[in-house]
Parts: C-alpha cells; sequence; structure tokens
C-alpha cells in the first residue's frame, strides 16, 4: 500500500503548476466548468468556495455530486472537469487504474496537508480501555460486533471490510455498518447521549472533532494508512486541463487550506447553512485568503482577478 500511494502520487503530481505572475485569460471552452463532488461535508466546503470564486469571476460552473468511482470515470470520459477531494490514502486504491491509465491528473501539491483519517470512539469510551485497533476486539459484546463507516464503495469503508475479511486485530467476526457521513454521525450522537459504546471512522478536517469529546485509535500498523492515519487531500482535474485552461488551474493551484480553517468552514454546513452562501461569507470575513487564492489569476474575459470578483448572488 506504501508503495502504492507514494507510486500514485510521484506518477499523478507530474509537473509543478503555473508561475507568480498573472496569467492570460482562458480559451472560450473552459467558462463551463464541471465539478464532481463527494457528500463528505470538506469536499463540499471547498467545492462551494471554488464554484463562488470561478462564478464571480465570470465562469460557468456546475456541481454533480456522485460517488469517487463514478467522479473519476468522470474525468475520464470527460463529463467532469474537477474534483477537490481526492483523500490520499483512503482514496489511493479507487483512483490508482485512472492514475496508471493516465487518464486523470493530481495537482503538484496537496490542498490539505495536516488531515487525519482513521477509527475513532467516544473519549469516555477511551478512558474505559478501548485505546487501540487491537483492544477493539475485547469490546465486542459492548460494541455489538459493530463498526461504523461511510458511503459503500468508499476507500475508508473497502478498508475496513480488508481488515475484518483477514481477521485482523481479532476483528473477523465484525461488521460494518455503511450508510453516510450523515447516517455516521448521527449513530455516534446517539451513542454518545446514551453513554454507549460505539467504533466509528473519524476525521479532520471536520467540526466532529470539536462537536464530540472523541479519541483517535493508534496501533493501526497503516491498515488505514501510515502514521496512524494522516492524510493529505488533493484535486484532481483531467489530464491536458492546465494546458488548456491555465487560469482555472491557477486559481487550484492557490486553494489550498489548513485542518483548523476548513473545519470552521464546515460548520454552517452542518448548521444546515447554504454552502454557497457560506463560502461567501467566509470570503468577506477572511479578506487575506481571497487575496491569496487570488493570487496570479484573471477573470475569464482576462482582468485581475482581485479587483473585480463578483460575489453577488449567483
Amino acid at each position: 500500500m506504501k508503495r502504492l500511494i507514494s507510486s500514485c502520487v510521484l506518477a499523478l503530481s507530474g509537473t509543478a503548476f503555473l508561475s507568480s505572475g498573472a496569467i492570460a485569460a482562458d480559451a472560450a471552452s473552459c467558462q463551463n466548468v464541471r465539478l464532481g463532488v463527494v457528500n463528505w461535508t470538506d469536499v463540499i466546503a471547498t467545492s462551494a468556495m471554488t464554484q463562488v470564486l470561478l462564478d464571480g469571476l465570470g465562469y460557468k460552473t456546475k456541481q454533480t455530486s456522485a460517488s469517487q468511482q463514478i467522479i473519476f470515470a468522470g474525468i475520464r470520459d470527460q463529463r467532469l472537469d474537477l474534483f477537490l477531494g481526492y483523500w490520499n490514502p483512503l482514496m489511493t486504491q479507487t483512483i490508482a487504474p485512472f492514475v496508471e491509465a493516465k487518464q486523470v491528473k493530481v495537482l503538484a501539491e496537496p490542498s490539505l496537508k495536516d488531515a487525519r483519517a482513521t477509527l475513532a470512539v467516544p473519549t469516555y469510551l477511551a478512558d474505559k480501555g478501548l485505546k487501540t485497533f487491537a483492544d477493539i476486539a475485547r469490546f465486542e459484546k459492548e460494541l455489538g460486533g459493530k463498526i461504523y463507516g461511510i458511503e459503500p464503495g468508499s476507500g475508508a469503508n473497502t478498508q475496513i471490510k480488508d481488515m475484518i475479511a483477514k481477521n485482523q486485530f481479532g476483528l473477523g467476526k465484525f461488521q460494518l455498518v455503511e450508510s453516510s457521513e450523515a447516517g455516521m454521525l448521527s449513530a455516534v450522537t446517539r451513542a454518545v447521549k446514551r453513554n454507549e459504546a460505539i467504533v466509528f471512522f473519524g476525521w479532520a478536517p471536520h467540526p466532529m472533532n470539536v462537536n464530540q469529546k472523541m479519541t483517535y485509535l493508534t496501533g493501526s500498523d497503516d491498515a488505514l494508512g501510515p502514521n496512524e492515519g494522516m492524510a493529505t487531500v488533493w484535486t484532481v482535474t483531467a489530464p491536458n486541463y492546465a494546458e488548456q485552461c491555465p487560469n482555472v488551474s491557477r486559481l487550484l493551484s492557490n486553494l489550498t487550506f489548513s485542518a483548523e480553517d476548513e473545519s470552521r468552514m464546515m460548520q454552517p454546513l452542518l448548521d444546515h447553512k447554504d454552502a454557497l452562501e457560506s463560502a461567501k461569507q467566509w470570503l468577506k470575513d477572511h479578506p487575506q485568503d481571497q487575496q491569496r487564492w487570488l493570487e496570479g489569476v484573471t477573470t475569464f474575459d482576462g482582468k485581475p482577478a482581485d479587483q473585480h470578483l463578483q460575489l453577488t448572488s449567483q
């Protein structure tokens, strides 16, 4: 797995993106930008930010919600242009065939360097002794023999299923409960209210790290990625997108985040606020981010982006 991850990132990353100066306006064919979005709150938030910026620069952005496999296939088939949510290593197995066939390309640098994704428990359960992957089997009765994951077909669920199939950490009798991010978090909230035992797939950035007193399990033996689940997030495009649409590509290369800021960007979405309006509000409240993200970028018709961005209702 380590070798696969490394080869994917190296093979995908290829060429560094663009010089620091402003870029010529994109061709007419670049005006319509098609984003693939998985139903993960962090990806919804960053995709909304991207759409607000692109639409504000005169582009016409459309989002398509789908599974990661369908999104990568959509980029391959030229039905989608971008995906801002490739979690490495969680999605590496899924994206690898597309990478090896040179059907998708990953930007040279990650958009998020300090992500994390691995199994977690409420802290009160860790205080009772469930602190490592090896401890899970000892709590089988309290856990009802269940581990709560996210959507079917996700890289995380695949890796958890592999652990169960191999009886790794003595998990052979466990069942993976597949649902969605929202479904899993609802199960966690119910368990916490009842002070019940639960093991679930947790990650950062996400407001769950603030809203729940939770503890990430250690001793994973790289089952969910190296360094106890530490991860990076990357943007994926069509193979020749940087050459065809250099201005959009410059914006994408500028769009980097921290786990702390992304968690804050995600909170309004969990409070049922509109993602696009929340992104606009973030830009108004954080002009330094807007300035950084628009450096060297123009509007679709070639005007300086920082002077001509329109944050009107879209």
